[in-house]
């Protein structure tokens, strides 16, 4: 079978897309699946300055903390909740600056360890720059090339293809163009998916 091309639609705070790295992780040993991560915006009216979690989220994440802890630890990740969202366009326009240099994948695990593996605010600078040296990228100029407003069309270009694609939620894993997984699944749902594309291939 063809190695797998995995798109997968994601926000940095969106917990089940962090928690969704353990099934990734998989996909990429045992299937040798080629990933990319797009961006969307989970919380588009988010402030530049971040918001603090409504209420009424901030009840039903309590119900459900307790299974992405258990689900972030059998992937080997750490979790702690937070309770202000920040606003993730600068993440999603440095993660651009990464795809450019090769080092998407590992500056997005980076980023996510951050916020949700460690509690940092995101949508700082010293924050995104630490991600940015830990994957070998030259935080100095991801900063420039990102203030200079080089990826902003391009990340709000991407957003609305998701939209147009009929991406509402996140995370979103698209198996070769064709196949589409809402949520974070179990593994057995993408093994099966896979058995569905390579009878299709027969």
């Amino acid at each position: 079978m063809a190695p797998l091309k995995l798109t997968i639609y994601s926000d940095y705070v969106c917990p089940w897309c962090y928690v969704g790295q353990g099934v990734v992780t998989s996909l990429i040993e045992e299937h040798q699946a080629d990933v990319e991560w797009r961006p969307f915006y989970l919380r588009p009216d988010t402030p530049p300055e971040g918001m603090d979690l409504p209420e009424h989220v901030r009840t039903h994440m309590a119900q459900t903390n307790a299974r992405l802890k258990q689900m972030a630890n059998a992937a080997g990740l750490d979790m702690v909740f937070a309770t202000r969202i920040p606003n993730t366009r600068i993440a999603h326009e440095a993660t651009e600056y990464a795809r450019e240099q090769g080092k998407q994948f590992e500056f997005h695990h980076a980023v996510f360890q951050k916020f949700y593996g460690q509690g940092e605010d995101i949508s700082r600078w010293d924050v995104l720059s630490d991600a940015a040296r830990e994957v070998g990228l030259d935080a100095d100029e991801m900063r420039r090339e990102v203030e200079a407003g080089r990826y902003t069309a391009r990340v709000n270009a991407m957003v609305r293809e998701a939209q147009q694609i009929g991406v509402t939620g996140v995370p979103t894993y698209v198996l070769n163009d064709r196949y589409a997984i809402v949520g974070a699944q179990p593994y057995e749902v993408f093994l099966q998916a896979l058995a569905q594309i390579e009878q299709e291939q027969v």
